[in-house]
């Protein structure tokens, strides 16, 4: 028995990265899983975002560990396809318990020259995508009567900044208001809401070319050991990233029993980047 035994998870970003692993994780721990990402390409972000044979690779990793999973093909800013999600996933699993806000995208560029594009699309997904998330998936939990647990995936750069992404700190940091609301108002229903705050993490969204040129500029091609070694100042553990299953094992801690009395806070995998 796991100890997310009969448990049923939705999960946005989960075609690859940290979504993935907080799936499969998630799904050896005994949780079905209703499962979200989009195969579009999303504008203004420099690398490739998920494509469909991403989310189906997670489908097969999670069935592989014979369990049950709903997926669907949904951009967060699409507030009509998650709550159609939400209700066919609670529907066909027979619950909701946990909730996951965990898409999210990252773009660089200097404040003063940001388009106009750039700064909302940003907004539109990793702030309102968040809510929009919430506001679809989490009244099945409400309604189950059993409580449950809700995490939104923040970031570091909520907490302590770098130059080039004033956009992405302004949505992570919105999302500890949002969580803390939440947490006042879906406590007297057991359901417990926090936010994760990781470090680098060793993902697409941060591994390709775009990044590695933020971080080097001093180079004209720099490659991933470019990269690290410029990260590795960021931490004060000698690390230069962490990886997405870090994230991922903070998060089963917050929604199992373990974490049963935890709600309202802002938890943090930082590798001591705020020291």
């Amino acid at each position: 028995m796991g100890t997310l035994e009969g448990k049923v998870a939705f999960i946005t970003g989960a075609a690859r990265g940290q979504g993935r692993s907080h799936a499969v994780r998630l799904a050896q721990e005994g949780a079905d899983i209703i499962a979200v990402d989009t195969s579009t390409q999303v504008e203004t972000v420099p690398y490739d975002t998920a494509r469909a044979d991403d989310l189906t690779e997670t489908v097969r990793q999670v069935e592989a560990l014979d369990r049950r999973i709903l997926a669907a093909d949904v951009d967060v800013r699409d507030l009509a396809g998650l709550t159609k999600i939400a209700e066919e996933g609670a529907t066909e699993l027979g619950r909701l318990d946990i909730v996951l806000a965990n898409a999210g995208i990252s773009t660089m560029a200097p404040t003063l020259e940001m388009s106009e594009d750039t700064w909302q699309t940003m907004i539109d997904i990793n702030l309102t995508g968040v809510w929009k998330t919430v506001r679809a998936a989490v009244p099945h939990i409400v309604a189950g009567g059993r409580g449950g647990s809700v995490v939104l995936t923040s970031s570091l750069a909520a907490l302590s900044v770098n130059e080039n992404i004033a956009h992405y700190s302004a949505a992570k940091t919105g999302l500890i208001g949002l969580m803390k609301v939440l947490a006042k108002e879906l406590a007297p229903q057991s359901i417990r809401v926090n936010s994760v705050h990781p470090t680098t993490v060793a993902t697409e969204m941060i591994l390709n070319d775009a990044t590695y040129r933020l971080f080097r500029p001093d180079l004209e091609n720099p490659g991933r050991e470019d990269f690290e070694e410029a990260a590795r100042e960021l931490n004060k553990l000698p690390v230069s990233m962490v990886e997405a299953s870090d994230v991922t094992e903070a998060i089963v801690y917050l929604v199992s029993d373990s974490g049963r009395y935890i709600t309202g806070t802002t938890h943090v995998i930082d590798a001591g980047g705020r020291l």
